[in-house]
């Protein structure tokens, strides 16, 4: 599958430098791909999102949060009603947070194609277990599973994962939990490359900010399994932050009040 030529289909606004913006740059960002990332629970960044894809107009949006069969029961008849989309979807019990904080980012672009790049329980546990190239498959190497990540870069996912489980698991299981990782941008990626192929894009992709990042998340492989395609991609974080970031554009905002997400560890 090969979709080069989609980076010149569409005028583009490529940002000329990383750099932090305001959420009303958002009205300006046009590219094949444009990568919205996100702190699930914070609802600005959705808010945020709605404003972007309201401006990109995508022709399809994929969705971290949707499997590819959840995402197929999103249809005209159901898009208008938030409660409906939300039952079509299979939504409630996922473990996302409240559809009500998403439904807007459906609702920016109605006539777009949705689709899912979730990766199934069952793949992610293989990938824990074997390495995230076997629980892709074919086209494994296209997306770079099959390339062993260097060790300064290994060591520095896996002290990522145990910070954000709280330092509570054991440090064995760090290094399947980073194949779970690549696995999930590798499945997003490849989403993102066959809604591109379906529809000619523009393609939002609606997802997490550690896999919006250029350094090692969905932006990487989008590079490695296309060379030529532009691609944009914007993080979401929470204050306080670095002043730099991994993302071409990062909007920083409050945090979103929430209980102490280590006290089910303790």
């Amino acid at each position: 599958m090969k979709v080069l030529g989609f980076a010149f289909a569409i005028t583009l606004a490529l940002p000329a430098a990383a750099e932090r913006i305001g959420p009303e740059a958002l009205l300006g960002l046009r590219a094949p791909v444009v990568i919205l990332g996100e702190v699930h629970d914070n609802p600005a960044h959705h808010a945020n999102q709605a404003l972007a894809v309201a401006f990109l107009r995508p022709a399809a949006i994929v969705f971290e949060m949707l499997s590819p069969e959840a995402a197929s029961h999103a249809t005209p008849a159901n898009r208008e009603d938030p409660a409906k989309l939300a039952a079509a979807l299979g939504w409630d019990g996922s473990g996302w947070p409240d559809f009500a904080m998403y439904y807007p980012i459906f609702d920016a672009a109605p006539e777009a194609t949705i689709r899912g790049g979730d990766v199934p329980r069952d793949a992610l546990l293989r990938a824990m277990a074997e390495g995230a190239a076997a629980a892709f498959g074919e086209d494994a190497a296209r997306y770079g599973l099959t390339t062993p990540l260097a060790p300064d870069v290994q060591a520095a996912l896996e002290a990522e994962q145990m910070a954000a489980h709280c330092n509570a698991l054991p440090p064995a299981r760090m290094a399947g939990m980073v194949e779970a990782q690549r696995l999930r941008d590798a499945a997003l990626a490849q989403a993102v490359l066959e809604a591109l192929l379906e529809t000619g894009g523009p393609v939002a992709v609606i997802t997490g900010s550690g896999h919006a990042r250029t350094d090692l998340g969905v932006p990487a492989v989008l590079r490695r399994a296309e060379p030529e395609l532009a691609v944009i991609a914007v993080g979401q974080i929470e204050a306080p932050a670095e002043p730099v970031q991994p993302y071409d554009l990062w909007i920083v905002t409050a945090p979103a009040p929430r209980e102490d997400p280590c006290a089910v560890f303790r």
